[in-house]
């Protein structure tokens, strides 16, 4: 096991340090540092925002948004994909619902938000959340839709109370999609997050992208993303991969 992960590590650096050569090339064929700058060019702009408190500000803003999108987005989309999952009849009538949302595109429904909400943190929220819930609901239906009825079937003869037969048969086998929901859930979220803040917050990762853009100022542009970018790699890498591989690892056994 330790040697899989060690292995897999390897190949992450690998293929990370590859992007950095594509990009060292790229802007080497470019050959113009207004368009794409080379990797090291980045070390000023990144020095002045972090002396100045700028990048640790507004990505705490974003970080803040992003956990208080993430958590009534998986809440409230478990729930709705585990009763369309258990109950055919719930699932015909919201089923045309989940289609809507899933395909309405994420830039209208954030716009919408604005304009019925107002420019506020509500609206901003409101919209992330809207657009991650459908996709929740949908992966963990198809959990629910397969659930084993025999583990189902042995909780009843037992007789076993609900809330034990949440924790001990239902949430372990739901464990995996919801897991998966999760991990696609903050890569989503943290895009739309900057999209919001692109289009109508004056704090953020996605403020000083907007502010940056403005300004053709590439470097600067890059810094922030590339700072967020960082920060959601060592989530996924700390903490939502080793949770995934725990909550699958009974299938395995």
């Amino acid at each position: 096991m330790n040697d899989a992960i060690g292995s897999s590590a390897v190949v992450r650096v690998l293929s990370l340090t590859l992007i950095l050569l594509t990009w060292i090339v790229a802007a080497a064929l470019s050959g113009d540092p207004s368009v794409l700058p080379q990797p090291w060019t980045l070390a000023e702009p990144l020095r002045q925002a972090l002396t100045s408190g700028d990048l640790a500000h507004h990505l705490t803003v974003t970080l803040s948004r992003v956990i208080a999108a993430f958590m009534p987005a998986m809440a409230i989309g478990g729930v709705l994909g585990y009763l369309m999952g258990r109950n055919p009849t719930v699932d015909r009538w919201l089923d045309p619902w989940l289609v809507v949302f899933l395909n309405l595109p994420a830039l209208v429904l954030i716009v919408l938000c604005y304009l019925w909400i107002g420019l506020n943190e509500t609206a901003a929220i409101t919209a992330v959340v809207l657009n991650k819930i459908p996709n929740v609901a949908t992966l963990v239906r198809e959990g629910a839709r397969a659930l084993s009825p025999d583990l189902d079937a042995m909780a009843k003869v037992y007789r076993m109370p609900l809330r034990r037969r949440l924790a001990d048969v239902i949430l372990p086998q739901l464990a995996p999609y919801i897991a998966g929901a999760a991990r696609s859930g903050i890569a989503v979220i943290w895009k739309i997050v900057l999209v919001v803040e692109f289009l109508g917050r004056s704090s953020g990762i996605g403020f000083k992208i907007h502010f940056y853009f403005q300004l053709f100022d590439v470097a600067n542009v890059l810094v922030y993303a590339i700072a967020f970018i960082v920060v959601m790699l060592i989530v996924e890498l700390a903490f939502l991969q080793p949770v995934e591989r725990h909550v699958r690892a009974w299938r395995t056994a």
